[in-house]
């Protein structure tokens, strides 16, 4: 679905830098289109699967509203061939050399258990679809933007993580194994495609309030968990997404140049906290 329009006195061409984000209408990746998108003032190439059309149109109205062009694309972006098809409408938008960020914001796992008798229970179906969604596509995208000649000089490429990478939560054992390879495949390209001057890195953020967020809970099981985890955050609140935003925004920029093959905390000390709510049951801004 191509969402570009021509502005008044604006020639509608190929030139201009682009971000390419996965995954850009959940909350998270629609606040990333629209940073980029007024700084450092790039176009705007998205991936989605098509659940929040909505968003989707408020993401290219807004990212339009910026002066920049959008190109949103109905699609999983997680399968080789689902990259491939991918980059090659992106080639026929953007143009070679012209994407200076990569954003993986893919977000789309299985939940279950390796084993546990009467409950549901990982199936290979299940490592395919988590790991391919979650990891494995970051590097499809990079691998198939590099045989395209599709990245600018000093391009950007940023994948997502979260605290579970450090953790253990019944049920979410997949994802924390995927962002575990995430990880590693950050570094890993790091060394190799960072002396062609490309930086590669992975932005570690907590828990943030988002439609997609919420549906992994059961129902009113939600306002608990925000509850808890915000009790247990310093600043005894959840982050947003625009605050994940405006840090890939800085990390596109110049001032970014240095963040690279490693990961970047900005979970806000979410985690940190967790034992003291077993040993100390009563939260620190209560009354003693």
């Amino acid at each position: 679905m191509t969402v570009a329009r021509k502005r008044e006195g604006e020639a509608m061409t190929s030139d201009g830098e682009w971000a390419v984000i996965l995954g850009v209408t959940g909350g998270t990746g629609g606040a990333v289109a629209r940073a980029l998108a007024r700084s450092p003032g790039l176009n705007v190439f998205g991936m989605h699967r098509g659940h929040y059309p909505e968003q989707a149109e408020a993401v290219a109205r807004d990212v339009q509203g910026a002066g920049r062009r959008c190109h949103l694309v109905q699609s999983g972006a997680a399968t080789p061939e689902e990259v491939r098809r991918g980059t090659e409408e992106l080639a026929t938008v953007a143009g070679p050399r012209s994407v200076r960020v990569l954003v993986h914001a893919i977000a789309n796992a299985s939940y279950g258990h390796f084993f546990a008798p009467g409950r549901k229970r990982f199936e290979p179906a299940h490592f395919r679809k988590t790991f391919e969604a979650m990891s494995d596509s970051f590097v499809y995208w990079t691998q198939a933007l590099l045989d395209r000649d599709l990245l600018a000089d000093g391009a950007r490429l940023i994948a997502f993580s979260n605290p579970m990478v450090d953790s253990v939560v019944t049920g979410w054992g997949l994802v924390s194994a995927a962002k575990a390879a995430l990880e590693q495949y950050v570094r890993h390209l790091g060394h190799e495609i960072g002396p062609m001057g490309y930086r590669v890195m992975m932005l570690k953020f907590g828990l943030v309030d988002t439609v997609a967020v919420q549906r992994a809970f059961e129902p009113g099981e939600w306002a608990r968990v925000r509850r808890e985890i915000a009790a247990g955050t310093p600043a005894r609140r959840l982050s947003t997404v625009e605050e994940v935003a405006r840090v890939v925004s800085f990390l596109a920029g110049p001032e970014g140049e240095w963040f690279h093959a490693a990961t970047i905390d900005l979970t806000g000390g979410q985690t940190g906290a967790l034992l003291d709510g077993i040993f100390n049951p009563r939260r620190l801004d209560e009354p003693g």
